[in-house]
């Protein structure tokens, strides 16, 4: 049992799930997704990324659930309460701390490690609840290998935030750390589009084509999110593992960009002031607006939203309806209806398609790719589909699975069960460690002058351990020795940094970031006066693992962080 059984959570900007394994390692058995609304009348394999707290920030309620109540609430009520949707955002391009705050719907503030704590318990206790009843056991999170889907664009310190988040949730307790497992969102959607057949994904020009198996073959993933949209290249390995073929590059041009179009257009219409005194006021009505305009973004053609009972009156109290209308273009009033043209409903999706255009022609010609493979909640959208198409259907076969949705949750699960799948990353930054040389006039900086037992060093020198660009395999060792050069020294001080810089000369140089330090404690000089401790940097996808031991006498000392491909 324990290491073969999987709990994966796809903890996704716009919607988020999870799905379990419980077989042993060796039966080869499809992961189980939780399907979700059906108190709603829906039946999705995701539930709306939304948590809702009471005035007292005490949790009520997460997803469908929360989404719903909240919407249900008058507009006092609604103002007490802490709403918050695609709060994941909030982790990107931030400098995190534990005190980062949030704001909810009603722009009132939440520690933001709250509220992510609150939504991984929500879904851990969920999982455990889902799978009890199906097993009839009492199985709890220690008997789980937890998967958690990160965004390839993430900064280190993001996740080291999801996992401290996932912490305070009890999925896994202190020093339990190689229970929680982070996958990037691409890798995991591609280890599950390689199980598919032909007749799992979506045939555009009614070709049945499958994603070949070859050892070589190439392709490019597009992970088409609600709040990101990312890109990698892998090649098929012997043996069918993974290897990422160039660094992954992405935007947050997700299909949340497309609603913020919705709502710009929507300010543009009910102007004079109407469209932010409704928003204001009636917080959970546009809520719904929003959430009913998820289907119709799936879709090409004129589309029809449901004028709420509350904007009409507030624009009746400024002229007719139907005057807002006569000033702008690509919409009209159909009695309760505001009727989106299909040319115009297209213009929302303009910049998202731009961006990927432009990434996607960015990838070199000369890698020899044969697929374009497109997953995420996004590409559940037709306009976007037929872009791709139409802009690289010459060059490529382009796949998208049936359920893009599903994908990276599935794959996830795959990944958990077995890690070693994906072989090959490429670090998208340079890693190194502090150490010292022998004073140099001519090459070293005066003010890293220092002197011990009598000699002059360079401090703080930068010791490249992996560089920028540079590919490494699942459970590569690199390794340097460093030498104790104070007599008196009972401890050595091991300090790992990284830079975005391919050849950084000193660790305190524009760009080096400190990733941790941690001590060895060093032999009795007496025993040897040549003091020597090998430090070892191990990456495992993704978590990289320093340690460093004293040659003499073996005591270690050691450091876990993120192993960043971005």
């Amino acid at each position: 049992m324990g290491d073969s059984y999987v709990i994966a959570i796809d903890f996704g900007t716009a919607y988020s799930g999870y799905a379990f394994n419980i077989t042993a390692r060796d039966e080869e058995s499809d992961p189980i997704l939780k399907r979700w609304g059906a108190k709603h009348g829906l039946d999705t394999p995701k539930t709306p990324t939304c948590i809702l707290f009471d005035q007292d920030e005490k949790f009520l309620s997460f997803g469908y659930e929360a989404k719903t109540t909240y919407i249900k609430m008058r507009g006092e009520e609604a103002k007490k309460h802490y709403f918050f949707q695609g709060f994941k955002m909030a982790l990107q391009g931030t400098d995190l701390n534990r005190n980062l705050k949030i704001k909810a719907a009603n722009n009132k503030e939440m520690e933001a490690l709250e509220v992510f704590s609150e939504s991984l318990r929500f879904l851990k206790d969920d999982a455990l609840e889902t799978i009890n009843a199906k097993t009839r056991t009492k199985l709890t999170p220690s008997d789980f290998t937890w998967v958690l889907t990160v965004p390839t664009i993430w900064e280190f310190s993001a996740k080291q935030f999801m996992k401290k988040a996932a912490m305070k949730a009890g999925i896994i307790k202190k020093g339990d750390d190689k229970k929680l497992v982070m996958a990037l969102e691409p890798e995991a959607a591609s280890i599950w589009c390689k199980k598919l057949p032909a007749d799992g994904f979506i045939s555009e020009k009614h070709n049945t084509e499958s994603l070949d198996q070859t050892a070589g073959t190439r392709y490019i993933i597009v992970d088409c999110g609600g709040g990101t949209m990312d890109i990698t290249v892998h090649e098929v390995l012997e043996g069918g593992a993974l290897k990422e073929l160039i660094k992954t590059s992405g935007n947050n041009m997700g299909g949340q960009n497309v609603d913020r179009k919705l709502k710009k257009f929507l300010k543009e219409i009910f102007s004079d002031g109407v469209w932010d005194e409704y928003k204001k006021n009636y917080p959970s009505e546009v809520q719904k607006m929003m959430y009913d305009f998820t289907y119709l973004k799936q879709v090409d053609e004129d589309v029809e939203i449901t004028c709420p009972y509350n904007l009409g009156k507030l624009a009746r109290k400024k002229k007719s309806i139907e005057k807002f209308f006569e000033s702008v273009d690509g919409a009209s009033w159909n009695e309760g209806y505001i009727k989106i043209s299909q040319e115009k409903l297209r213009s929302f999706f303009d910049e998202s398609l731009q961006g990927i255009t432009k990434s996607l022609r960015e990838i070199k010609k000369d890698l020899n790719i044969g697929f374009i493979l497109l997953v995420g909640g996004f590409a559940e959208s037709q306009i976007l589909r037929q872009h791709i198409n139409e802009q690289f259907g010459e060059e490529y076969k382009i796949l998208c699975p049936v359920r893009p949705q599903e994908a990276i949750l599935r794959g996830a699960v795959e990944f958990g069960r077995n890690p070693k799948i994906v072989a090959f990353q490429r670090s998208r930054f340079t890693y190194g460690v502090a150490v010292l040389r022998r004073f140099d006039e001519s090459e070293h900086k005066q003010e890293k002058k220092i002197t011990a037992d009598g000699k002059e060093w360079c401090q703080d020198i930068f010791k490249i351990l992996l560089e920028e660009g540079e590919g490494v395999g699942w459970d590569e060792t690199r390794e340097h020795v460093l030498t104790a050069v104070d007599p008196k020294q009972t401890q050595m001080s091991v300090r790992l940094f990284r830079s975005k810089m391919k050849n950084p000369r000193y660790v305190d140089d524009w760009g080096v970031k400190d990733v941790g330090s941690f001590t060895v404690k060093l032999c009795d000089p007496e025993r040897n006066k040549e003091r020597k401790v090998k430090v070892e940097l191990k990456f495992g996808s993704p978590e990289i693992t320093a340690t460093g031991t004293d040659l003499s006498t073996g005591e270690k000392g050691s450091l876990k962080s993120e192993f960043k491909t971005l």
